[in-house]
């Protein structure tokens, strides 16, 4: 009990969901189930949540956006990417699990939101009060195409059980990414 109270609301809130959501698909998941594993009553879920799937946003901008920012904003985008893979990895039968959730809250959604988010933002700053070359090339239109390349590539790695190491995975990123189509062609079957 000593453990469970100095843990916050939210991360109680968030270990039953994650417990919950392994154990059966997250749309039969009930809020008095969360509560119920959190130990709390269930306005206070309220109080924190607007539903299950604000708490499954929060848990993955916990577990996956917030963490990578500052590797972001530093440029090290390899080393985010590989620590985004790492933190999956370490609840990979949450994450495999909440990967199947498909429609209107989609766990792939979520995630390409999430990125999108860090990612405009951090372009936003390295473009400070700069023309870009092309109107086309703002700050909301590179990291839209960033997360999709980027959400496709965690989505199909879960779907496929996460058996790439995350170094290798984000190399084989890289190594996509910072290529034309053309080159990727020519090299792809060259080690990396």
């Amino acid at each position: 009990m000593i453990g469970k109270d100095r843990k916050s609301v939210n991360e109680r809130l968030a270990d039953s969901f994650k417990k919950l959501a392994c154990q059966q698909p997250i749309e039969k998941i009930t809020i008095k189930q969360i509560t119920d594993g959190a130990g709390v009553i269930r306005p206070t879920f309220y109080n924190h949540f607007e539903d299950k799937y604000s708490l499954l946003q929060w848990i993955m901008i916990k577990d996956i956006v917030t963490p990578v920012q500052p590797l972001l904003s530093n440029g090290m985008i390899n080393e985010a990417m590989i620590l985004i893979f790492q933190n999956m990895r370490k609840e990979k039968e949450f994450y495999m699990h909440a990967s199947k959730l498909e429609g209107q809250n989609s766990f792939r959604g979520m995630v390409e939101l999430g990125i999108q988010l860090v990612l405009c933002s951090m372009i936003a700053d390295q473009m400070g009060s700069k023309e870009p070359m092309n109107r086309w090339l703002t700050p909301e239109h590179l990291s839209e195409y960033y997360s999709q390349t980027i959400t496709y590539i965690l989505m199909t790695w879960i779907q496929g059980g996460m058996e790439i190491q995350p170094e290798e995975l984000a190399q084989v990123y890289d190594f996509i990414i910072s290529r034309s189509l053309s080159d990727v062609l020519e090299d792809m079957c060259a080690p990396l």
